[in-house]
């Protein structure tokens, strides 16, 4: 297993047991994780801070070589937003948990030149699978279904 991805899902099974939706996501500069994160659009009721958000936010205001040489890992496919803060800072590879559950701006990522690896990890997918199934509602107003 990957000790990042690890963290990523760490970071979901946080935000799940605070009440929020169960999605992490680490970036990683140079084999360290300089910022964690995850979901917490229903903790705080904030319409931005997914993830990957999240994981920027904390990774605080670096270089942007230090963006420019890291790794964003993600429980879940990346939504527009987080796709685009992607692009900004110019992180060149995403590694994705899975896709099943949400597929997200992975052909604008790739057609922009950042690698996209999508693991499909079996513990990304049954923590979005029990999620959904206990509380549809969240789920649905979080995609606008």
């Amino acid at each position: 297993m990957d000790k990042f991805m690890d963290a990523a899902i760490q970071e979901a099974e946080k935000g799940l047991a605070n009440g929020g939706i169960p999605i992490g996501s680490v970036i990683v500069h140079s084999g360290e994780i300089i910022g964690r994160g995850h979901n917490q659009r229903v903790q705080k009721g904030s319409c931005t801070l997914h993830g990957e958000m999240d994981a920027l936010e904390n990774a605080g205001r670096q270089p942007a070589s230090v963006y420019q040489n890291s790794i964003l890992y993600t429980t879940l496919s990346p939504c527009s937003m987080c796709t685009g803060a992607i692009l900004l800072y110019g992180i060149p590879k995403v590694v994705i948990g899975e896709n099943k559950t949400f597929m997200g701006e992975e052909e604008l990522l790739k057609s922009r030149g950042v690698e996209v690896v999508v693991v499909d990890d079996a513990r990304c997918s049954k923590l979005m699978d029990d999620f959904i199934a206990a509380k549809p509602e969240l789920w649905n107003e979080d995609i606008g279904v």
